[in-house]
C-alpha cells in the first residue's frame, strides 16, 4: 500500500508497516531528521501536513494523521504556565475533509480532549481514532508516571516503543527533550490498525 503518514514526528505509529510505500510529512527538521534515522527508506516531506492532505490526499491507498494534541490535551487545564487558549480546529477540518472528499481508508488520532467529543471517535487508552473503517486494537499500558519526566525519562519512554534514537530533540518552546516520545502512538497499536485494514485493500 501507498501511505501517507501526516505529522509523523518520530514514526510510533510506523514501526511496523512493513512492505509499505510510505511517505511522512513532518514540519519540524529536528524531529523529521529523526524519522529519516529510524525509517531510512521512507520519503520524508518538511512541509505543513495540513496543506499537504489538502492537495494530495487521493494519491495514496490508506492515510495517517496525527494533529497537533497540545491544545485539545486536559493538560491544558492543568500546570501554573499554561495560558487559555482555542482549540485547534484543524483537527475537525481533516475530519470532515476526509469523509467527504478522500477515496483512501483513513486515520486522524489525537489525545482524549479536555472539552468532551465533538465528533463521535473510538476509543483506546489515551487516544481517540475517527477513521472510515471499522478496526480493533487493544491499548498498551504507559509506563507509571508517564508524564512527570523525573519519573520516566527517555530511556524509559524509548524501552516502552522499542524505538532509539541518539540525543535530544526539543520544539515549539517544549523544555522537555524527550516529549516527542510522549507524543507517539505505541508501534503495537499502529500494527493492529494496520492489520485491520489489510483485508479490505484485498478485496
Amino acid at each position: 500500500m501507498k501511505i501517507l503518514n501526516l505529522y509523523s514526528g518520530i514514526g510510533g505509529n510506523r514501526k511496523y508497516w512493513n512492505d509499505h510505500e510510505v511517505t511522512a510529512v513532518e514540519t519540524d527538521e529536528k524531529i523529521a531528521a529523526v524519522y529519516k534515522s529510524l525509517y531510512p527508506n521512507d520519503t520524508v516531506l518538511i512541509q505543513d501536513a495540513h496543506e499537504f492532505l489538502l492537495h494530495n490526499h487521493n494519491d495514496f491507498d490508506f492515510i495517517w494523521s496525527s494533529p497537533p494534541c497540545q491544545s485539545h490535551s486536559r493538560m491544558q487545564l492543568a500546570g501554573r504556565n499554561r495560558k487559555p487558549r482555542y482549540p485547534d480546529m484543524r483537527l475537525y477540518e481533516e475530519i470532515v475533509y476526509l469523509r467527504q472528499f478522500s477515496n483512501a481508508y483513513w486515520i486522524v488520532e489525537n489525545v482524549k480532549p479536555y472539552y468532551g467529543e465533538l465528533i463521535p471517535a473510538t476509543v483506546i487508552g489515551r487516544h481517540y481514532f475517527w477513521s472510515n473503517f471499522s478496526f480493533t486494537a487493544q491499548d498498551v499500558p504507559r509506563p507509571k508516571g508517564f508524564i512527570n519526566p523525573k519519573r520516566v525519562g527517555k530511556q524509559d519512554l524509548m524501552d516502552w516503543l522499542g524505538i532509539y534514537y541518539e540525543g535530544n530533540v526539543y520544539y515549539d518552546g517544549n523544555h522537555c527533550p524527550f516529549q516527542v516520545l510522549r507524543n507517539c502512538v505505541h508501534p503495537e497499536i499502529g500494527r493492529q490498525i494496520l492489520d485491520c485494514l489489510e483485508p479490505l485493500k484485498m478485496t
